[in-house]
């Protein structure tokens, strides 16, 4: 330790915050031993030492949390899929007691007319109060208004069974929900849950959220969707409740539902764990269809989603931790996967990013993206793989898409696709954008995303696109193996920092990275 001096205190934290800055494998230790050292032999010699002192340290710790967040590159595909399969053995499917509720028990009638939300309600209680089981719903179409699902149940649709959801907004109550990533009291999703544990919807039966132009959708305020002047529609509401959240009012005093026309999602597990969603098939959302949020442990997989209404978002996990989504084919309105975190302030008032995602085998038709991560995204996003996935329609906007603002902030990274085949798209195949939606006072950051064995039959408008801020450029982009055939533009990008490209092909001529975007 130096002299006892505030000048060789600075000496040291600039020695500590160069080696920070510019990393070495005993960065932390060194933090650690330059703490101890200034509380030891300075705060306690005299009292203008000690308020020196006290602000280096300050300074000291906020370069020690720079230091533990720099994120990490990857060398070789090799390490995330390590990775994949470490989080894979973390996902358990919930398990429940041999038991079963046929709801035509408890008055449920299947003529597609009759009200039978009572009927569901009764047998869910049943089953929960009995420890747990299936609830059946056998063959025959039930009307119903919302359904909560309790710890232990899963509701289970026989081969051909569908459940019909009515659309009288006021059979679905107000509960406590998020709305594109704000939190606030609205209209219950179709199906919802609240802090539950081992839930599941299964089946190869149907889930008919019955919207069309003249029910739901129309709120969206669109005249391709049947809004017409005069109509009511969501926008004043929405913009109220952005209003409320910059304000950071209280989100159980945000109340909407009858009058403000914000749309319900299909199925919202909130604050959950355990959760499973196989074998349906899924029609006509109100808005997206499938939005865990602050959930952990959930599996999505062989599900199918087939809508094309404002919003129909195919999955939307929200700040969840480790989530599978396998074996899916969505053919939506809107993205077919949207991983998220909140929008704006109360996105990182919570701060819980998503996590530990995985995505493989599914099929994207169309869709604004194939697999996206954002908007609402200002917890953070990290450790997203998707494999072995194919897409293909002329009316899919992006592959992967990474959109953010700088009203969002929020990390995003660790983000690794591979095997991916594509007949068309129409912008993009990777897109990192930091200026969707208007700006703010909250950089985002990009970085480590690995692209590799994508191929591409009939490109858009663009092979690779970014538009990023100069002073948070993406950082450490890579594409390997990539062969992207049919674009107007092979590569715009702009503020780029260790962008590769490794064998990767674009309308026949194989690619190098610009060299003012590799070094930006």
């Amino acid at each position: 330790m130096p002299g006892n001096t505030g000048s060789d205190c600075c000496a040291l934290v600039y020695k500590l915050c160069t080696r920070i800055v510019f990393g070495d494998g005993a960065t932390l230790l060194f933090f650690e031993n330059i703490k101890t050292a200034i509380l030891k032999k300075i705060i306690l010699r005299r009292s203008h030492t000690k308020h020196i002192a006290l602000s280096l340290l300050l300074v000291a710790n906020i370069f020690s949390v720079i230091a533990q967040s720099r994120g990490r590159v990857w060398a070789s595909s090799a390490e995330p899929l390590k990775e994949m399969e470490s989080i894979r053995q973390q996902i358990k499917a919930p398990v429940f007691a041999n038991k079963e509720f046929l709801i035509t028990k408890y008055g449920a009638i299947a003529d597609g007319a009759t009200l039978n939300t009572e009927a569901f309600k009764k047998a869910i209680e049943a089953c929960s109060n009995a420890g747990g089981g299936r609830v059946v719903v056998p063959i025959g179409t039930f009307l119903t208004g919302a359904i909560y699902l309790k710890s232990n149940v899963e509701l289970h649709l026989a081969d051909n069974a569908k459940i019909l959801f009515s659309r009288n907004p006021k059979d679905y109550p107000i509960v406590f929900t998020r709305w594109e990533g704000m939190e606030c009291m609205n209209y219950s999703s179709l199906i919802y849950a609240y802090g539950e544990e081992n839930i599941a919807v299964t089946g190869k039966g149907i889930l008919d959220g019955n919207a069309d132009n003249s029910n739901w959708w129309n709120w969206n305020g669109a005249k391709r969707f049947g809004w017409q002047e005069g109509m009511p529609k969501q926008t004043p509401a929405r913009d109220a409740l952005h209003e409320l959240m910059r304000k950071q009012t209280d989100p159980k005093t945000r109340i909407f539902g009858d009058g403000h026309y914000l749309r319900p999602n299909l199925i919202q597990p909130y604050n959950c764990k355990n959760v499973r969603i196989a074998d349906v098939k899924m029609l006509n959302s109100p808005m997206w269809f499938m939005n865990p949020v602050l959930c952990e442990n959930v599996i999505v997989e062989n599900v199918t989603v087939l809508s094309h209404g404002p919003n129909n978002d195919g999955c939307d996990p929200e700040s969840c931790k480790n989530v599978l989504i396998k074996g899916c084919f969505f053919d939506t309105g809107d993205d077919c996967i949207a991983i998220k975190s909140g929008r704006d302030e109360d996105g990182r008032k919570i701060a819980r990013p998503a996590e530990n995602h995985i995505i493989e085998n599914c099929e994207m038709r169309d869709g604004h993206g194939g697999v996206v991560i954002g908007s609402e995204i200002s917890g953070g996003a990290k450790n997203i793989y998707a494999i072995n996935c194919t897409m293909n329609s002329p009316n899919l906007e992006r592959v992967l898409r990474l959109k953010t603002s700088s009203s969002r902030g929020g990390i995003i990274e660790n983000v690794f696709m591979k095997d991916i085949k594509v007949g068309a798209y129409r912008d993009a195949a990777v897109t990192c954008n930091m200026f969707y939606e208007k700006p703010g006072n909250f950089m985002p950051t990009i970085r480590n995303i690995w692209v590799e064995n994508m191929k591409v039959t009939t490109g858009g408008n663009f092979g690779i696109y970014v538009n990023a801020y100069k002073e948070s450029p993406v950082e450490n982009l890579r594409l390997v193996n990539c062969t992207i055939q049919g674009v107007k533009i092979p590569v715009q990008v702009d503020h780029v920092k260790d962008f590769r490209m490794d064998n990767v092909i674009i309308n026949g001529k194989l690619m190098h990275a610009p060299v003012a975007a590799k070094n930006n």
